[in-house]
This record gives C-alpha cells, sequence and structure tokens, in this order.
C-alpha cells in the first residue's frame, strides 16, 4: 500500500495510481488505473468521500450493475433494462406452439437415475421409432466463390476458418436450391453478429431490392450489419425472441411483399421450432388467407410489356421465382438437439403417431447429446469450455464452438456402464435423426419439401446437419386458388 492512513471504512489508502473510490461491496478500493493527475477512474470521475460512502446496490431490473440506493427511483427511469414498449410485430407466443401442461410432469428423474432395466426399455422404444429411417444422410459439402479470399487468408486463426467454411457451405447450398437471387427478403434468425446475411449480400453483390431481416433477442457487440451501406439492400435488426415475432407486422414485408428466404447457422435447440413455425404457420398460412397478389402481377401493374419481358429474362438468369409465394426457401444448420422444448417442437404429431410422447421426448432429447460423446474433453476441460461458451452467449456471440460439452449427470460418462462410446453415440444420433424426422413431417403437412444433409465435415462441427426446405408448387398462392 502507498500510504498507512486509513479511511473512514478502516482500510488503508489504495495504492498509488490507482482509483481512490472504495467498493462497498468487495471492501476494497478499485483496481483501475488513473491518469496523471487524477484521483478516480473514468467510471468513478467526480466521485467525493460523501459519495464514497454511500450504499451501492444491484438494480433490480439487471443484477448486473448496481446503484446508488438514493438515486434507485430516478434510475429505473432510465435503466437500459427496464421494459420498453412493445413494437407492432411482438405478439406474445405467437410462435409457441400449443400449451399442454397435463402432458409433462412437473419433475422428471434424470437419466442418469434411471435404473438400468428403465434405460434399455428407452433405447428399445427409440429403435423400433427410427425403424425405416435412413440414418446416412447425404453429403451437401459446399462452398461459394464469394468467401474464396476469407477461407484462403493466412491470418484467419482455427475458430475463424471453422466458421467460414460452414458459411460458406451453407451459402453454396442456398444458391444450389436457387434461393439466391434479387427481389427477395432473407431472414436470418439467432442472426448473432449477423455474418451469414453479410456472405449472402457479399454474393448478391448489386442484386435489386434485397433486403435482410437479422432477429436477435440479446444484444450483440461486433455487428457486421452496420457495414452495409448500399443502395440496393437494405439491413433491419430485430431484438426480440423468436417465439413473439410476427413477421406479417414488420413494416418492410406488409409493404414490399417480397419472398421471405428464412436461414440460420446453428439455430439452437428450440428456437429451430419457433423459427419454423414462425415461416410456414405464422407467417406463410397468414398471406395465404390474405390471398396476397402475385408479385409477377404486382411488378405487371407497375412495368411496360418491354421492362416485362426484360425482367422475365433476367429472372430465369438471376434465380427470381416463377410463382410468387411467401416463404420461398429455408435452409437452417441445426444443432442441440439436447435444449429442445416438447411445448415448442413442431414434431408432436409424428411423435404420437409413433405411440410415444411428452416424457420420451423429454428422454430422447437428453440422451441427443451423447452425439457429441466422441469429442468430450476431461471434465475439468469441459467446464471450462462450457463457462467461456456461456459467457460468449451472454455478450452475444454469434455461434457455437464446439469443444466440449457440460458434463451433466446425464452425461455418458455418469451413466452405466453397459453401452460403449460408440453405442452411446449411434443412440445420440438416432435421438437427433428422430426429433429431425418430426420437423421433415411437419414441413411435409405445410406445403414444404424438406430435406436434411450433412453440410460439413464432422472434423470441422459435429453438429453438422443442414435443413433445407422449398414449397410444392401446389402450395403456391397462384395455384391454390
Amino acid at each position: 500500500m502507498a500510504a498507512s492512513a486509513l479511511t473512514p471504512h478502516g482500510t488503508a489508502f489504495p495504492e498509488e495510481g490507482r482509483c481512490g473510490y472504495f467498493v462497498e461491496k468487495k471492501k476494497r478500493f478499485c483496481r483501475m488505473v488513473v491518469a496523471a493527475g487524477k484521483r478516480f477512474c473514468g467510471e468513478h470521475a467526480g466521485a467525493s468521500e460523501e459519495e464514497n460512502a454511500r450504499k451501492r446496490i444491484l438494480c433490480p431490473l439487471d443484477p448486473k450493475h448496481t446503484v446508488y440506493e438514493d438515486q434507485l427511483a430516478k434510475h429505473l427511469k432510465k435503466c437500459n433494462s427496464r421494459e420498453k414498449p412493445k413494437p407492432d410485430f411482438f405478439i406474445q407466443d405467437i410462435n409457441a406452439g400449443l400449451k399442454d401442461e397435463t402432458e409433462i410432469p412437473d419433475q422428471l428423474v434424470p437419466i442418469s437415475s434411471l435404473s438400468e432395466e428403465q434405460l434399455e426399455n428407452l433405447i428399445k422404444k427409440l429403435r423400433k421409432a427410427s425403424e425405416g429411417l435412413n440414418c446416412t444422410l447425404k453429403d451437401q459439402i459446399m462452398s461459394h466463390p464469394a468467401l474464396h479470399d476469407a477461407l484462403n487468408d493466412p491470418k484467419n486463426g482455427d475458430s475463424a476458418a471453422k466458421h467460414l467454411k460452414q458459411q460458406a457451405s451453407i451459402l453454396g447450398n442456398i444458391e444450389n436450391l436457387k434461393l439466391l437471387g434479387p427481389r427477395r427478403c432473407f431472414v436470418e434468425f439467432g442472426a448473432g453478429k449477423g455474418k451469414l446475411s453479410h456472405w449472402v449480400d457479399i454474393a448478391l453483390k448489386d442484386a435489386e431490392k434485397v433486403h435482410f431481416i437479422l432477429v436477435e433477442r440479446v444484444t450483440t457487440r461486433f455487428k457486421v450489419d452496420g457495414k452495409h451501406r448500399k443502395k440496393n439492400s437494405v439491413f433491419e435488426r430485430l431484438q426480440i425472441d423468436i417465439q413473439h415475432l410476427c413477421l406479417n407486422k414488420i413494416p418492410l414485408l406488409s409493404k414490399e411483399k417480397l419472398p421471405v428466404v428464412g436461414i440460420g447457422k446453428h439455430l439452437c435447440g428450440v428456437a429451430t421450432d419457433l423459427a419454423l413455425r414462425c415461416l410456414v404457420e405464422t407467417y406463410a398460412a397468414s398471406c395465404e388467407e390474405r390471398n396476397e397478389e402475385p408479385l409477377a402481377k404486382r411488378i405487371k401493374n407497375d412495368k411496360t410489356e418491354k421492362e416485362i419481358n426484360t425482367l422475365a429474362k433476367e429472372g430465369n438468369e438471376k434465380n427470381i421465382p416463377e410463382k410468387w409465394t411467401p416463404v420461398a426457401g429455408i435452409v437452417i444448420a441445426l444443432c442441440c438437439h439436447h435444449r429442445c422444448d416438447w411445448r415448442h417442437y413442431v414434431g408432436k404429431e409424428y411423435f404420437r403417431a409413433l405411440g410415444l410422447g411428452a416424457v420420451d421426448f423429454h428422454y430422447f432429447q437428453r440422451m441427443s447429446s451423447w452425439a457429441t460423446c466422441g469429442m468430450r474433453k476431461t471434465s475439468l476441460e469441459a467446464s471450462n469450455i462450457s463457462t467461456k461458451r456461456r459467457d460468449k452467449q451472454n455478450d452475444g456471440s454469434e455461434e457455437h464452438d464446439d469443444g466440449g460439452y457440460t458434463i451433466t449427470d446425464d452425461s455418458p460418462e455418469s451413466l452405466p456402464g453397459f453401452l460403449t462410446v460408440e453405442e452411446k453415440k449411434k443412440i445420440g444420433h438416432l435421438c437427433k435423426l428422430l426429433i429431425d424426422q418430426g420437423r421433415i413431417k411437419y414441413l411435409q403437412q405445410k406445403g414444404f419439401s424438406p430435406a436434411l444433409q450433412y453440410y460439413i465435415d464432422p472434423l470441422v462441427s459435429l453438429e453438422n446437419v443442414l435443413l433445407t426446405a422449398l414449397p410444392n408448387h401446389s402450395s403456391s398462392p397462384e395455384t391454390s386458388a
């Protein structure tokens, strides 16, 4: 310590060059370095001895920050965590699905507490339900020239290279499905920093009338959408949970009525089900009910015959849909099936048709994490990585880095040893496949042609399955009228 004199708090003065503000909660002085000639750091600039003695308390709206107790009322009126007026496109639980409280018991025992016989019965149910499913998906690992320079940048670290490879393959699949073209709106769910939309925009170059809606429920740092100020593309970021998002109420979509392409990279667990319902149930169904005027007719109202012929010719060259449909396509990289939820799951009917219910779904989604047990490190390493990942997610990072899942009481290490690691991995993959098959059946019922494929090598990411869907021609408003 720089001095032995004591403050009113009974503690020595701060070290020389350090902030003189006393942090009551930690019973010590702030350790931030101060500028020459200054007593306090920027955080505590202007603090006096009287202010130093005042009590700070946790903000009741957000315990991540504190406030002076005597200024709490004033702070609550301007706190960034206060409840703000809801936008028009916020409709409570619009994509949540029906709630059936009678189906799920209040408390279910963890898998590690099940007897060997109970666990064997669950696995038998799983294998019976999975009979006839194609367990080997098609490899659809692609790339796109838009990312060529970025992929070959020697400055890339391992993590950056992994994400670029995945973004390149997703972009290649979008183009392969003829969804990469002008006059449409890309809605990126779980957008994070918005890098997938960033590369889509670069691939489209100066395409006409391209809009991007980036949906993310948390505040995100280092966003890339701010870099896009081009004349022909519009970026709009919505901070909202997909569960409450009504696309019909977004001014950009209600005004332009462009075909929507739903995209997402590592859309975690339940978010995939919410996004699918948001697209094909809340948005597409509503547009069909209102019998929206097809894009071709709207263009014709505003263009001469010569211009129409020119647009038609360009459309064939630039992947413009021949028939207008509210949702032109869906391309979502799946992950984290262990974070699914029965209430929000879109494949309930499929499960019930197989004689399965909410309890079976609960255990299958928990067992789905076994698919990644081959990547597990020591418990300590996995715990450290998991903590870092949670910190990143809370900080608004865009997606997962495969590197170790949290070791829980449902993890393979804590289960009875009658199954080998390889057997557990196969069971985990079966659980994922069964859950995804429910999503496939849901999309088929809603008039789409869906498919599952591997879009990246498992050495890059173990969460390497891509869900794609295109509308059937018969489901187009033009043909169904």
